[in-house]
């Protein structure tokens, strides 16, 4: 076995080891950060600050009985949070996480990212739709008209910036803004990364576009009869799509890992995930949930119309 192949296998498996753990600690981040945005307290009392509450949830979704409903297409309901779970990682094999940490640079890496993203949304669907019941079929249909229309405002909203880098290769976009703050894409392409903020946390079921499992209309949606570690990959795969769009977003308008004064590249990149993640969370403990005819009121009739005129704007710019 080559050198090659060993580094590879070396890093995917460290990629699915660190981003599992993370998922379990960003929900443990959350909690605690929504607690004092709305003055609770969060996890305490297991272990110093609740940091052990992560191993008991861990523990619970290992042991928890895994039942399949009677009624349920039994493989499509076994296999669908495998779907999700594992195009999430399949979508970061293309992402340069840090320097030199990269599965596979291809040079259509936005676009390998994106397919396998939305491919993911075949396991909420095929999960829904395996269940005999009414909240399961509505959840999943959720899935289909959300994710779909959302993958059309993501595809439009970076097209702009790629149009300027004239490259699909996410190491290409990085050094394109190699020349320090000033070069970051924000400021040449400030509504192209308001629209793909706004897709990410569509495509990512965050609130306020959380309709998928809206436990006041659908109970849980798609994921209304499922338990244990099925129920848990549903939730490895949503997390581990927050650090992907996190990191696309870093990488595409906020410099990605180039180094940031005296900050090297891969410290830089790791506090702008950060930032994006806490942005995540602070949005869900401000804004309500949307209503699912405003959520497509605001796809076709806002996002997407400002996404071909930003398309045609930087077009025109480009060729005067």
């Amino acid at each position: 076995m080559s050198n090659d192949v060993i580094m590879t296998i070396v890093k995917v498996v460290v990629i699915l080891a660190v981003f599992s753990a993370l998922a379990g600690f960003t929900t443990y981040i959350e909690r605690k950060i929504l607690a004092f945005m709305q003055r609770r307290l969060g996890p305490l009392h297991v272990g110093p600050f609740g940091l052990i509450q992560i191993l008991c949830d861990g523990a619970k979704l290992f042991t928890k009985e895994d039942f399949v409903p009677q009624h349920a297409n039994r493989a499509i309901f076994m296999i669908a949070p495998v779907i999700t779970a594992a195009t999430a990682f399949i979508a970061m094999s293309a992402i340069p996480f840090i320097p030199g940490v990269i599965v596979s640079d291809i040079n259509v890496g936005v676009l390998f990212v994106m397919g396998a993203m939305a491919t993911g949304l075949y396991g909420p669907l095929l999960g829904g739709m395996s269940q005999a019941n009414k909240w399961g079929l509505l959840g999943g249909a959720r899935t289909a008209i959300q994710l779909l229309s959302y993958e059309v405002v993501t595809g439009l909203s970076i097209l702009a910036p790629l149009m300027m880098v004239g490259s699909l290769s996410l190491i290409d976009i990085n050094n394109y803004q190699a020349g320090g703050l000033s070069s970051w894409m924000i400021w040449s392409q400030p509504l192209a990364f308001v629209l793909f903020l706004i897709a990410g946390y569509a495509e990512t079921n965050r609130t306020p576009f959380d309709l998928l499992e809206h436990e006041a209309e659908i109970v849980a949606g798609y994921a209304t009869e499922y338990s244990g570690m099925r129920w848990g990959m549903f939730f490895i795969g949503e997390y581990a799509n927050l650090f992907s769009v996190s990191f696309l977003t870093s990488l595409i308008f906020l410099g990605g890992f180039n180094d940031l004064w005296f900050i090297p590249g891969a410290i830089a990149i790791i506090l702008k995930v950060m930032f994006l993640i806490f942005l995540f969370l602070w949005t869900r403990a401000s804004w309500p949930h949307v209503r699912p005819d405003q959520l497509m009121w605001l796809c076709w009739k806002i996002l997407m119309p400002l996404s071909l005129l930003n398309v045609l704007v930087t077009g025109i710019v480009m060729m005067v």
